[in-house]
């Protein structure tokens, strides 16, 4: 469930606001960093709210760009208070996509392309152990475990009896055939793909093999979107090592053309359901 403050979305929120008034100013990033003797990364970061921010900071910032509205500089202040705090994704320790993790929990909808798996919302905690496990070997037991519970825990966002997740997801049909955790696990995973989709806010289409080359060709994204229109939609891009996060208009505006196009050559809502339930029973065999 989304927390009445949410860390992530508070830094998004108030480093949007500090880019607007460095504008306003008609200040550069390197400007900014030369007055207050701090780098130029430091700027960015701050502002793309991939940094945690101080109220020094924000202090520091309001007195470069000649803020004399103290309630802005007291809004701001309490932005940055809040960003601080600690979302409940935070009890499991150490997450590599808590950035992530911050934003599905405040989104209002989710758009997602999976060519090799099935999306981490709609898995099963058997599937979800097996896949992590194969995915990284190396990882102790102990570590497997917690990413599972983050996981399910994520999913509460789709189950929530009030305001849930409105998720669309397109499945590479390679995420069906592609056996995890062995034919009993894949079963059941598939069911319950099956199952979620007929949910009103869940929707699951299936991209089939014969339809050839596609705009997701080159791998997976998800699209997340906000009630607050003072948040703009972000693409994610999950990577080995680091994660992209792409929130300029022309980024968004062209994975967005591209989804519509994958949603356009996949099965129907239907047709994709009896794809799944049939690939199911194969693993019955």
């Amino acid at each position: 469930m989304a927390s009445s403050v949410n860390p992530t979305v508070r830094r998004r929120r108030l480093g949007q606001e500090l880019r607007r008034l460095r504008e306003l100013k008609g200040m550069t990033a390197e400007e900014v960093a030369e007055r207050l003797l701090v780098s130029q990364s430091k700027i960015s970061r701050l502002e793309n709210g991939r940094r945690s921010i101080s109220q020094r900071d924000v202090r520091d910032l309001c007195g470069v760009y000649e803020v004399e509205d103290q309630r802005i500089v007291d809004s701001l202040m309490q932005m940055a208070k809040d960003s601080r705090q600690q979302g409940w994704w935070h009890a499991f320790g150490d997450i590599p996509y808590s950035v992530y993790i911050g934003l599905e929990t405040d989104a209002e909808s989710l758009r997602t392309y999976e060519p090799q798996i099935i999306t981490g919302l709609l898995q099963t905690r058997p599937y979800a152990e097996a896949l992590i496990q194969g995915a990284l070997p190396e990882t102790s037991v102990a570590d497997v475990e917690k990413r599972v519970q983050v996981r399910i825990r994520r999913q509460e966002r789709i189950s929530a009896d009030h305001n849930p997740l409105r998720l669309w997801v397109v499945l590479d049909e390679a995420s069906l055939r592609r056996v995890v955790g062995g034919k009993q696990v894949m079963r059941e995973q598939l069911e319950h793909v099956a199952e979620m989709s007929q949910l009103p806010h869940i929707t699951v289409q299936v991209l089939p093999f014969d339809v050839g080359a596609h705009p997701g060709i080159n791998g997976q994204y998800s699209i997340l979107e906000f009630a607050d229109t003072a948040d703009s939609s972000v693409v994610y891009i999950e990577g080995v090592t680091s994660d992209l996060y792409l929130e300029k208009a022309p980024d968004v505006q062209k994975y967005t053309v591209m989804y519509e196009h994958l949603r356009a050559q996949a099965l129907n809502v239907e047709q994709s359901r009896q794809r799944i339930e049939d690939v199911a029973k194969e693993y019955a065999r």
